[in-house]
């Protein structure tokens, strides 16, 4: 209109990649290191936003400035956080804390909550990032029109997966398919009518939560996930499946190597669950822990992660996870080869040495 302000949109380069995670308990240290992968390698910008309870919030402040100021400054510019109370919009919010684990529950109110964020990625703590934020951020073009959000499955076999053998409850395809790395398109969670087994017509997402854990819960076993399952059981058009490399956990290399995904192309994002960062059960899981952990941010990234990394894997060949090196170690080299080529061109590009 004539008179009227014009507002350019913001750039691709500029635009927030939204990604948020659930910390309680003893989760903190984890919390960290996992922002610590986020930052590593992403390109664009991120908005973290961290979920936490009321008394862990000054303990989780105090413990973020000590640990950034090691940061340099190139990396802590790429990233701003939020911290969130931890709330339940509907039902009770004690039944909600009780489900699977303390806090667990709060993802599926995240389209409730962050009503001004478009997209999100939600990782559990014990998530780590091989590779760019912005390869698995893409995925989101890739979605249909009816599709809203995206998971793995849980197991790529069957007669060995979980939901397929001892699930009392309906759950997605036939594996089921795991929460822990969960990429939602909110705006669509927040405009759309599911199907359900409680009415005839359909509900939106807050309607349906308290409903259906209150018919569920008595059948159970992983709390939020298994609603998730639940859910997208009554409206599988709604959800996008990616590829076990992008969620890759235990299951898929302490029986045999079973992510085929993983072994042509590697690990994408790790998800060290049942603990593994820290105990001696899968040695190759806690050693990608330990030097993402201890990376001191030094420029020679060959020098101070990948040899590292290689040389901690020297240890663990006597588990079958640790016989496969090459698919936890092909999207940290070939991140780490783009970040090293990116400088060498800015480099000559300065200098005009062509």
């Amino acid at each position: 209109k004539p008179g009227e302000q014009k507002h350019p949109k913001e750039p691709p380069s500029l635009q927030c990649m939204h990604l948020a995670v659930v910390a309680c308990g003893d989760r903190l240290e984890e919390t960290l290191i996992m922002l610590k992968s986020a930052v590593l390698f992403s390109n664009r910008r991120l908005c973290f936003h961290i979920f936490a309870e009321d008394s862990l919030k000054p303990e989780f402040e105090k413990k973020a400035s000590f640990f950034l100021k090691e940061w340099p400054s190139s990396y802590t510019k790429k990233f701003e956080s939020n911290i969130y109370p931890i709330t339940f919009s509907v039902g009770n919010a004690q039944e909600w804390k009780k489900l699977f684990k303390p806090c667990a529950a709060q993802r599926l109110f995240l389209p409730v909550i962050l009503k001004d964020v478009d997209s999100l990625l939600y990782v559990d703590t014990d998530v780590l990032f091989l590779r760019p934020i912005d390869d698995i951020w893409h995925l989101l073009r890739e979605f249909n029109s009816t599709q809203l959000a995206a998971m793995a499955p849980e197991h790529e076999i069957p007669k060995i997966g979980w939901y397929s053998r001892f699930a009392r409850h309906p759950y997605y395809g036939s594996t089921g398919v795991n929460s822990g790395v969960m990429l939602m398109n909110l705006t669509r969670i927040r405009s759309t009518q599911f199907k359900n087994s409680l009415i005839p017509g359909g509900l939106t997402w807050e309607e349906m939560l308290y409903p259906l854990y209150q018919k569920y819960k008595n059948y159970i076993t992983w709390g939020d996930q298994d609603l998730l399952n639940i859910i997208f059981y009554f409206n599988p058009e709604c959800l996008y499946v990616f590829p076990c490399q992008w969620n890759y956990r235990p299951d898929h290399c302490m029986y045999g190597s079973n992510c085929r995904g993983a072994e042509e192309e590697g690990v994408s994002i790790l998800h060290g669950n049942r603990g593994v960062y820290h105990d001696d059960k899968q040695p190759t899981f806690r050693a990608l822990y330990e030097v993402i952990r201890d990376f001191p941010f030094e420029d020679n990234l060959f020098q101070s992660l990948y040899y590292p990394l290689q040389s901690k894997f020297l240890d663990t060949v006597h588990t079958l996870c640790g016989r496969i090196p090459q698919v936890f170690l092909k999207q940290i080299e070939k991140t780490m080869k783009k970040v090293y080529e990116n400088r060498v061109i800015v480099y000559l590009g300065a200098n005009h040495r062509y």
